[in-house]
């Protein structure tokens, strides 16, 4: 079966459709028309580069370009994670937090997936071990992002009840037993979510792709299975590994909450 190509006639008509998010911002003054440019424009400029270099990766079908491209997949994964935090703890913490446990998760789950489960010959093939590993960073940051967010935001507002425990006798483990735990939430409920969803309210892209590249659909079913859980475990590893470093960063070896080692990202939007 062969599948449809596109032209660019056709991608102009899908991009004029990105307009509605326009006339949204104009009629409601949301103010984000600069911004959708800019990110429809970056998207379209990303993708194209990836394409130009994924070919050159799969026709050489060494090891070595797939660990360089993956190198800078984690670092990008880490940047963005890093950048959505409201507050970001000095130097480079937050940036080390965010790519080593999205780069250390995803990697382990892509060798699992690649050497135990699909088992392609070599098991370094770009054309799998690349379009997995994206999914799986892409779906960690988000998690790891949401828990990183959520655990300075909440040790910030709560920051009078932590040192209350903290001064009655609790350890530090204790008294942010529920902000971790409230930030782990927060990190895996958008994989839970999808993972609900799947198949009655949405058709994932990666099943929807092969399918529309002329996959059975019971084969395409079966890889989205699997990327499904993929995506569940490596997000799961980074959120929790993300969230516990950290918690220990938040602290010293004398039990005291360190609000100072972390400082408030300003709101460009003000002033």
């Amino acid at each position: 079966m062969n599948y449809v190509t596109l032209g660019w006639i056709d991608l102009a008509i899908a991009a004029s459709l990105i307009f509605i998010h326009g006339v949204a911002s104009i009629l409601f003054h949301l103010g984000i028309g600069r911004q959708l440019v800019i990110s429809a424009t970056r998207m379209c400029l990303q993708l194209g580069i990836t394409g130009l270099v994924l070919r050159f990766v799969f026709s050489q079908n060494n090891p070595l370009w797939l660990l360089v491209l993956g190198t800078f997949m984690v670092m990008f994964a880490g940047y963005e994670a890093a950048s959505r935090q409201q507050n970001r703890f000095t130097g480079k913490w937050t940036f080390s937090i965010a790519a080593s446990s999205i780069g250390l998760a995803a990697s382990i789950i892509l060798l699992l997936a690649l050497m135990v489960i699909v088992k392609p010959e070599p098991w370094y093939t770009p054309r799998y071990a690349l379009p997995f590993f994206g999914m799986l960073l892409g779906n960690a940051m988000t998690g790891v992002a949401l828990g990183l967010d959520t655990l300075t935001r909440t040790v910030k507002s709560e920051r009078l009840a932590i040192e209350t425990k903290l001064a009655l006798g609790h350890t530090f483990n204790d008294a942010m037993r529920q902000t971790v735990r409230s930030a782990l939430r927060t990190g895996l409920m958008p994989t839970i979510n999808a993972m609900a969803a799947t198949g009655l309210v949405s058709l994932p892209g990666m099943m929807t792709g092969q399918i529309l590249a002329g996959t059975k659909p019971v084969e395409a079913v079966k890889y989205q299975i699997l990327i499904t859980f993929l995506i569940a475990a490596t997000t799961a590893a980074a959120v929790i590994m993300a969230v516990l470093i950290a918690r220990y960063r938040l602290s010293d070896n004398r039990q005291r909450l360190r609000l100072d080692r972390f400082v408030v990202k300003q709101d460009k939007t003000r002033g």
